[in-house]
């Protein structure tokens, strides 16, 4: 069963959240993480993308961009912009996008859990993405950012929250630049603490990564990696546990990841358009921007037309869940063998693009002449996340998104 429990969170006072919260490490490139700290002088990003305050040639992963983190990380508690809460608490981090708003329980899990198959993954990681946030939770001894589960629904959790949240004001209630909303509350009493704890390791067998692998596994092993290093360990220490941020699977909804494609492998349109017979039932949509409408049914957009590509039966088998998938579908139908993209992470000749962009993104990067063709798919569905979690499989590269995106720095978790 999991194991989640309280800590003593590090938090920045009620006036400075908007302009210290941002967006996750990962999601953004340097020069957009500049503008997006410009006039914000006590924003996360000047200790999670630390290479800002350095020149602008400077190698990211260098040394001095890691020493800069640290001595960011220290002057923001000098200066009382992250103070350390007195004991230790559950929260609830709760977030509004178009209307609709989802719970999620703020706790440390745990390195155990993790390295036992509590925890669930469902995308393999880049040991150079790994070894890049290892280092940056070693050298500044936190999890600075928090990583994204989802767990299956429990009742008695969700009536806990409930009642915390219609009683009590919000620590935190702000909207952020992009428009979504940011709810946050400290849940104070001891023995509501306790029963959350206890409810989780009574009733949730396993938790599933949604976001944040590289995070996760970077935190994990830094956990197990100083728990080797301490002849005295026990299994109480800080390090042994990691910021995570647990939504029930019910509230949760993923959003499509699509496809951008820089030329057509040496063919026409026509002769693209050939071989996708082979496989698919192609209607021709004009210009006005088509959405797939189900499972194993995807949109093209080629040469200023959109057109509904639908999967021919015994292209893909219902019963296997990676061969189900509309990623792995798209992958094994046209990437590989008609475009010859074989290394979906490592090929120049892909892009993907968050569902959160819209298919207008798709169109204007084809019609820039940027790139030559673009696939829109149909959302993956968490039943399907959990069930390849389940049976130990992986999912193809850039197989879900979810938004909105947990802003980093409302609550950080340190290591001792």
């Amino acid at each position: 069963m999991a194991v989640i429990k309280p800590f003593r969170g590090l938090r920045p006072p009620r006036a400075l959240v908007k302009d210290l919260a941002c967006l996750p490490y990962d999601v953004m490139n340097t020069d957009e993480a500049r503008k997006m700290a410009k006039g914000k002088e006590c924003s996360l990003l000047h200790i999670t993308r630390s290479e800002i305050d350095l020149p602008a040639d400077i190698d990211t992963h260098s040394e001095q961009v890691y020493n800069k983190s640290v001595e960011n990380f220290r002057k923001w508690q000098k200066n009382g912009w992250l103070v350390q809460d007195e004991s230790p608490h559950f929260y609830i981090y709760a977030q509004t996008m178009k209307g609709r708003t989802q719970y999620g329980i703020v706790g440390c899990a745990s390195v155990d859990d993790y390295l036992n198959g509590i925890i669930k993954k469902h995308e393999l990681t880049r040991p150079d993405k790994e070894q890049d946030r290892m280092v940056h939770v070693r050298i500044n001894n936190a999890n600075i950012e928090p990583v994204f589960f989802t767990y299956p629904q429990v009742k008695e959790i969700d009536e806990i929250v409930d009642k915390i949240v219609s009683l009590e004001k919000p620590e935190y209630d702000f909207v952020a630049e992009d428009g979504f909303g940011h709810h946050f509350w400290v849940i104070k009493k001891t023995e509501t603490n306790k029963l959350i704890e206890k409810l989780f390791s009574e009733k949730v067998p396993y938790t599933y990564v949604a976001d944040g692998h590289h995070r996760t596994a970077a935190a994990a092993l830094v956990g197990k990696e100083k728990r080797e290093n301490n002849p005295s360990y026990n299994g109480t220490e800080e390090y042994n546990f990691f910021l995570a941020v647990h939504f029930p699977a019910d509230q949760l909804q993923i959003i499509d990841y699509n496809r951008t494609i820089k030329d057509l492998n040496g063919l026409t349109t026509n002769e693209l358009l050939i071989r996708l017979e082979c496989g698919f039932i192609i209607e021709e949509k004009g210009s006005k921007t088509y959405k797939p409408k189900k499972l194993h049914n995807f949109a093209m957009y080629l040469n200023g037309k959109w057109f509904s590509l639908t999967a021919k039966a015994g292209t893909y088998n219902d019963n296997d869940p990676i061969g189900v998938l509309d990623v792995t579908i798209l992958t094994n139908q046209i990437l590989s063998p008609i475009l010859d993209i074989q290394d979906l992470r490592r090929s120049k000749r892909i892009d993907f693009i968050g569902g959160i962009r819209g298919l207008d993104e798709l169109k204007k990067r084809v019609d820039s002449g940027e790139m030559k063709v673009a696939f829109a798919l149909y959302p993956v569905s968490m039943n399907q996340l959990i069930t390849i979690a389940d049976s130990g499989n992986i999912m193809p590269p850039k197989s879900t998104w979810f938004e909105p995106k947990l802003r980093s720095g409302l609550v950080i978790h340190l290591l001792d």
